[in-house]
């Protein structure tokens, strides 16, 4: 994909699924990953991901420079959750353009947040993280963790310019690791990555996606 295709793009829903059944893991155990709770909720949900995915992440963070780590801050995210927060964005966004029309806000919201029925954090296929040192302190990668597109004037984008140096260098650090490991970035925000959904799969050329939309247990 030689540009920014949204989550909302009607290729993305186009792709088949063929869900392989595999389980949720939580993240937590084994302790390999540096875990963060802001996100954290009672069920524990936010620390899983689809096995294939842990199994990546574990191998890309093998593939770092001496002295970083992965900070794991969100995996998979309940489809009802998924749901408020699109809906809750859609309205903000309703608020500051008022004369758009619904589909042009609808796209405009896929920036940020997916359209619930495709989200691939709902499938346990998607991670937001980010580098941390050898001391779990985070690095900067140029705008805080789900920064979206208007408080960030764009710099949450992945290829965005405006950002320093070091945080540029950083990103392009957990880019390699992430690519090579075999997940996907949606490129409007350089938290994001994925594995096996229908994102991944349109990234990558796949015919159809493993992960589709789950429940916790």
């Amino acid at each position: 994909m030689s540009q920014v295709v949204l989550m909302s793009d009607p290729r993305v829903a186009a792709v088949p699924l063929q869900e392989c059944g595999e389980p949720l893991v939580d993240v937590r155990r084994g302790g390999a990953l540096i875990v963060d709770v802001r996100l954290q909720d009672a069920e524990g949900a936010f620390a899983h991901v689809r096995k294939g995915v842990h199994e990546r992440l574990l191998y890309a963070q093998e593939l770092l420079p001496g002295g970083l780590r992965l900070l794991f801050v969100e995996g998979y995210r309940p489809l009802s959750l998924q749901r408020t927060y699109f809906e809750e964005y859609v309205e903000e966004l309703r608020a500051l353009h008022p004369e758009l029309p619904a589909e042009q806000v609808h796209a405009a919201a896929s920036r940020y947040v997916s359209p619930p029925g495709i989200a691939p954090h709902s499938a346990g296929a998607a991670v937001d993280l980010t580098l941390a040192d050898a001391q779990g302190r985070e690095l900067d990668l140029g705008t805080r963790m789900n920064a979206s597109p208007e408080e960030s004037a764009g710099a949450c984008y992945t290829e965005a310019r405006t950002i320093g140096a070091e945080a540029r260098g950083h990103r392009g650090i957990l880019g390699s690791a992430l690519t090579s490991a075999g997940l996907v970035n949606y490129p409007t925000e350089w938290w994001h990555w994925s594995f096996g959904d229908r994102y991944w799969a349109l990234a990558s050329g796949e015919p159809f996606a493993p992960y589709g939309p789950r429940e916790l247990r």
